[in-house]
């Protein structure tokens, strides 16, 4: 989901593929095309709901829209969507395992979860339900694994298993625990496929695209918003703001009171080289720290076939970090400037450091990495890609854990979407849509 609003990025190029929008600047046609909508003219069509960022999320709501006959435009700051939560993803459809009963986040993984099979299935998109083990590997987790097995149940998980050691190696020889979860339901899929399915379903229906539109500002008016982008300036009725990493951002161009802030933390992944892949025959968790929104190093299989490792969670000095130089100092300014971040810069810096060393340090992330496979060496491991995960922190400075929607007449805003947001995309775009339609 990416929709840079001011300020965070140097500002895009004018969109060159957008239907009915022809490269550079507006030819007398176009100018025809134009109508006033209060005191400014709009470029081409008034739309019934924009979308601002073209990631999974947003991608999933205006398909629901544009099926249910609304007229919606899709704003996408980049040349393409999908370029940073959505393509950076680790591909995991999750079946509901960790999240606190009742809420948004246990409803809508569970209803998404099998909308996105029949949706896979429907558009013919690979993917694969190989389950993964949950594993403790010390006796102070198997007390975390009881109340990790009952949360899955009450979410209405099914198949959970509880496995002894001698059923861990028949699953998986390579992997060394005390006992381990099983948890058939959950599967790998490439969201970034899923996403570009979206698209094209919704431009079926109507909906339009635009591009290379990074968000400059949105003034009110009586009819809805006017959104003025470095690709025009188009008028809607409601605005849908799902823009992810700049989502505080927006909300703040279209006037929203929310203390909320974007934290960017990059997750670094290793892999298993080609030779060391069979080490791994599902996907292998270890018993996440409750008082963390991070899983904790892991091994994914991917539907490529790779096997990553990780992520540690890195924070990133720029909201689109992906790498360790990576520095963008209106953005950092921003951070350090939030009294949320400090507060929670202070409450979790052994945390920060913990996982900033096992960034830097091979021997480190590898002792990580063996407490769920010792055999591992050095010579099995590689890097891999980085991705930029989007965390809503309140100016108490919690990391907000749930799904955050601020609402009011005119807008929707997403201020916090994290895992499980793609395996739940679709039923949180009816969720959304729903709400847009309200």
């Amino acid at each position: 989901m990416s929709a840079q609003a001011d300020g965070s990025s140097p500002p895009a190029e004018a969109a060159s593929e957008v239907p009915g929008r022809p490269s550079g600047s507006m030819t007398s046609d176009h100018v025809e095309q134009s109508r006033r909508v209060g005191r400014f003219r709009v470029t081409g069509d008034v739309f019934d709901v924009a979308v601002v960022g073209g990631g999974i999320v947003g991608l999933a709501a205006a398909d629901a829209l544009a099926r249910d006959r609304y007229k919606v435009l899709v704003v996408e700051a980049e040349g393409a969507i999908g370029r940073h939560q959505t393509g950076h993803n680790s591909g995991v459809l999750h079946a509901g395992l960790y999240y606190p009963p009742g809420s948004r986040k246990a409803t809508l993984c569970r209803a998404g979860r099998q909308s996105m099979l029949d949706f896979c299935a429907e558009q013919d998109i690979p993917h694969e339900v190989c389950g993964k083990l949950v594993v403790a590997t010390e006796p102070h987790e198997l007390p975390r694994l009881d109340a990790l097995e009952a949360r899955g149940r009450a979410n209405g998980c099914v198949g959970l298993r509880r496995l002894g050691p001698e059923e861990i190696r028949e699953r998986e020889p390579a992997v060394a625990g005390l006992s381990a979860l099983l948890v058939p339901e959950t599967g790998i899929v490439d969201f970034g496929r899923v996403a570009a399915a979206l698209l094209e379903r919704a431009r079926a229906h109507g909906a339009k695209l635009l591009t290379d539109a990074r968000l400059l500002g949105v003034q009110p008016n009586a009819t809805g918003p006017r959104l003025q982008t470095t690709a025009g300036t188009y008028h809607a009725y409601r605005v849908l703001n799902c823009a992810g990493l700049q989502a505080d951002r927006v909300a703040r161009l279209c006037g929203a009171d929310t203390d909320v802030t974007i934290v960017p933390f990059r997750g670094e992944y290793r892999r298993l080289r080609p030779h060391a892949r069979d080490l791994v025959k599902h996907l292998v968790y270890p018993v996440p720290d409750p008082a963390l929104p991070f899983l904790g190093v892991h091994f994914t299989r991917t539907i490529t076939g790779d096997v990553e490792i990780g992520p540690d969670a890195v924070l990133a000095w720029s909201r689109h970090g992906y790498r360790r130089g990576d520095v963008h100092w209106p953005d950092l300014r921003e951070m350090l400037g939030h009294r949320g971040v400090r507060r929670l810069l202070l409450k979790r810096w052994r945390t920060g450091l913990a996982e900033l060393s096992r960034s830097r340090s091979h021997r480190l992330a590898l002792a990580a990495m063996k407490r769920l496979i010792p055999e591992l060496t050095v010579a099995d491991i590689e890097p891999a890609r980085s991705g930029v995960r989007a965390q809503a922190v309140g100016p108490d400075g919690a990391l907000i854990d749930d799904f955050h929607l601020v609402e009011d007449p005119r807008h929707v805003h997403v201020l916090n979407a994290p895992s499980p947001a793609a395996t739940a995309s679709l039923a949180i775009g009816a969720h959304i849509a729903e709400r847009v339609r309200s």
